[in-house]
């Protein structure tokens, strides 16, 4: 009787999902039920995925958690553990694919797409060079430092470096705050103009900072923090 019971839970849930095309309407531990029934055949999910949520403090800390911490709630294997894991950099690879030109960055979505494909879902600080060509094309990314959850540097030799080496046009410039807003610090927005100048120095344009928090993204260029018009200021 309680396989029946769970399987019809588990129907339920599905049908849901497809009718509404994704998640508006599901509670978190209904979204984490519906993904562990893929990594769980038999079995009533719901208490796991509550157990998961309490561990975690959300949604978003489960997701973001890395396999070995999973594991260390009761029910979680290294089967459930590696498909909630590659959620999020799932989520990365769809921000690549979305783009319409992936090698190509010429306006600001794009910028912000390309950025959150680097750096959606990760746990620490981050910075990235990103170099391109006089047609905005890519020619690579550099991450030039990794931090903690609270602040990254940027290396301004690695910086220009980085941009030397590709032979950049220009460069855009991101970094992410993962435990916060994401609106850029007066630190943030110094460190950049210094970069400005040292780049603008050797003719290499910065077209943008972007900033990546959770699911939003701040463009200094957009909110006049910077201006790549600009040889230095």
């Amino acid at each position: 009787m309680a396989n029946t019971i769970h399987s019809g839970h588990r129907e339920r849930l599905r049908a849901r999902f497809i009718r509404d095309k994704g998640f508006e309407n599901f509670e978190d531990h209904q979204i984490l039920e519906l993904l562990l029934f893929y990594a769980k055949a038999n079995g009533d999910t719901n208490p796991i995925a509550h157990e998961l949520l309490d561990a975690f403090g959300s949604l978003k800390g489960v997701l973001e958690a890395r396999p070995e911490q999973l594991m260390q709630v009761n029910g979680i294997g290294e089967q459930q553990a590696t498909l909630i894991s590659m959620v999020v950099p799932l989520t990365r690879v769809w921000h690549r694919c979305a783009m319409e030109k992936p090698d190509r960055i010429s306006n600001s979505r794009e910028a912000e797409d390309y950025c959150m494909s680097i750096l959606a879902g990760e746990r620490t600080e981050r910075f990235y060079v990103i170099s391109l060509n006089a047609k905005c094309n890519v020619l690579g990314r550099r991450k030039i430092s990794e931090g903690s959850l609270s602040e990254v540097s940027a290396y301004p030799r690695m910086v220009m470096e980085t941009a030397l080496n590709y032979n950049a046009h220009s460069v855009l410039l991101c970094h992410n705050h993962p435990g916060g807003t994401c609106a850029p610090s007066p630190e943030d927005i110094s460190s950049t103009l210094q970069l400005q100048r040292l780049l603008n120095g050797v003719g290499i344009l910065v077209l943008d900072h972007i900033i990546v928090a959770g699911d939003r993204t701040y463009s200094m260029i957009q909110h006049g923090d910077i201006d790549y018009r600009t040889k230095g200021r």
